[in-house]
């Protein structure tokens, strides 16, 4: 068995090695290959447990088979070895069989199993990815306003079947946002593991260490009468507590003299009620357009209007007649009128997807984004997804993307960007950004970004959606579809409306591609303009 489990962890060595890499959390695609590694490894610990209790099963018969002979031996010793065979067979166990025992009890069935997972574990999530992947959740706690508790029960849009979080969990999530200094967050699922702990739910965190960092995470929230309360319910819970006592009365002296400073009398803090969504007000960060940005990531605040819609078509489009297009055009959909943008429908085929998506997987890097302060390239927390880069020379499939790409907007790709393939992970998001480079110094050879040609290759259950927070609409994935917009202005300079955004992923596996056409090449296929239209 032993040589069994080797051999096996040798084959998951060669499956898995291409595929994982670090921040696993920030893409889906990858991910998935780790539900393949733990069902392996499900399968060698069952492997293993069957070893222990074939061994457990040896090990009873030999006891039983001892105590028998022991209990005859034992009534009348001299009697028992009055017999030769008896001495014999005495002298036999002791020298030999006692050993041949001794050396079943030392096996080890585990030796495979723990050497299947040591080959695993270099490929596990790591703590950050447990903390990137804990911090996602409350990223979509926030954009899609869902309270801890419905979210503790997993009951989210689009699912229909729930995944639970239980206490520790939910004090998990909480030490993951108070070690982040994110005291807002940490009463929340604090409060929520509270609650499932006073509902009789099991547990191995104390309660204690649950009211310690819920009291304190209150204090920070400057809700003081509440810190009080949740601070007695600890001193009532463990009155030694390191920290407890210090801290209440800490506490009520801030209080007395907030209240002395107002002109009002000390009271006894209300008994404690649960803390919900929207007890506190969440603190502003660096993103301006937060809640229009969020609103929009639930269908809230799109200008679509009835009037704006009335302008807006659907056509048959032959791109001027490109002898490709001329017998099968793409079907266009208007889905914004200005800034104009379209949605071509069938723009990528299933077998087409899944084999761009084949040979991108191997190739998923952890988005960057460029420093606005250095101009290099970094990691950054708005953008949570992977991506890879493919060339036109290294499959068929590319190069008829490309060449349709080309053929449905008229531009040329010579000059354009290789196709950028992202996958986005645990509430994967990209915050709103501009597609163009608003610093000259950053700008290609070739030019600006003139265009963006994005292909949606997969359905999104929730979330997910393109958003653009300037004028107020929302564009959702539909597989198969790609939209295309302009950035720049004919006359060069950047159209500022297309700050754009794709929301966090609710529920779902997102895949996108996209083509970043440049301004080089395009002199005669998109004139230029002394004016700014579109």
């Amino acid at each position: 068995m032993r040589e069994h489990l080797s051999l096996l962890a040798l084959a998951l060595v060669c499956c898995c090695f291409w595929s994982v890499q670090a921040e696993v959390y920030t893409s889906i695609g990858q991910m998935t290959d780790l539900i393949y590694t733990e069902m392996e490894l499900v399968q060698s610990l069952k492997e293993y447990i069957q070893a222990e209790e074939s061994k457990l099963a040896a090990v009873k018969s030999w006891a039983n088979k001892l105590d028998v002979l022991t209990r005859a031996s034992t009534s009348d010793p001299e009697v028992y070895l009055a017999h030769p065979v008896n001495a014999y067979k005495l002298m036999k166990r002791l020298n030999t069989e006692w050993s041949e025992l001794e050396s079943l009890v030392l096996q080890d069935p585990s030796d495979g199993f723990i050497s299947n997972m040591t080959v695993h574990r270099q490929y596990f999530p790591d703590e950050e990815d447990e903390k990137g992947a804990a911090k996602a959740l409350m990223r979509l706690q926030d954009t899609y306003k869902l309270d801890s508790e419905s979210f503790s029960k997993g009951k989210l849009p689009g699912m229909h079947q729930n995944a639970i979080l239980t206490v520790d969990d939910c004090y998990d999530m909480g030490k993951t946002a108070y070690n982040e200094a994110d005291y807002y967050h940490a009463v929340l699922w604090m409060q929520q593991a509270l609650r499932q702990m006073d509902a009789g739910e099991e547990h191995v965190v104390s309660k204690a260490d649950v009211l310690d960092y819920l009291s304190y995470s209150v204090y920070q929230m400057g809700d003081l009468p509440r810190a009080i309360e949740l601070t007695r319910r600890l001193v009532a819970i463990d009155s030694s507590h390191q920290r407890a006592g210090g801290n209440l009365r800490y506490f009520e002296k801030l209080l007395s003299k907030q209240l002395k400073e107002l002109n009002q009398e000390v009271q006894e803090p209300a008994t404690e009620e649960p803390i919900q969504l929207g007890t506190y007000k969440r603190p502003k960060d660096y993103l301006p357009e937060r809640e229009i940005y969020e609103g929009l990531c639930r269908g809230e605040g799109v200008k679509m209007t009835s009037e704006r819609r009335s302008r807006l078509y659907c056509r048959y489009h032959d791109g001027n007649r490109n002898p490709r297009l001329l017998l099968q055009p793409m079907k266009e959909e208007d889905e914004w009128d200005s800034p104009h943008i379209v949605r071509y429908l069938n723009a990528l085929s299933d077998s087409e997807i899944e084999k761009i998506k084949q040979l991108a997987k191997p190739r998923l890097a952890r988005a960057t984004v460029r420093d606005p302060k250095t101009g290099v390239l970094t990691t950054a927390n708005y953008r949570v997804s992977k991506s890879a880069w493919l060339e036109g020379e290294e499959d068929p499939v590319i190069e008829r993307v490309n060449q349709r790409i080309e053929d449905i907007t008229g531009l040329t790709t010579q000059t354009a960007e290789l196709l950028q393939i992202a996958n986005y992970g645990v509430g994967g998001q990209y915050e709103p950004h501009f597609d163009f480079s608003r610093r000259p110094q950053d700008i290609m050879v070739d030019g600006n970004r003139l265009a963006t040609f994005l292909n949606y290759m997969s359905d999104v259950e929730a979330g997910g959606a393109t958003v653009f927070p300037d004028f107020g609409a929302a564009i959702y994935p539909k597989k198969g579809t790609a939209v295309f917009w302009y950035n720049l202005f004919r006359s060069g300079e950047g159209d500022y409306r297309t700050r754009h955004a794709a929301c966090p992923v609710l529920v779902g596996c997102k895949w996108v591609s996209n083509k970043w056409i440049h301004e080089r090449g395009q002199e005669f296929r998109r004139p230029c303009g002394l004016t700014e239209v579109d």
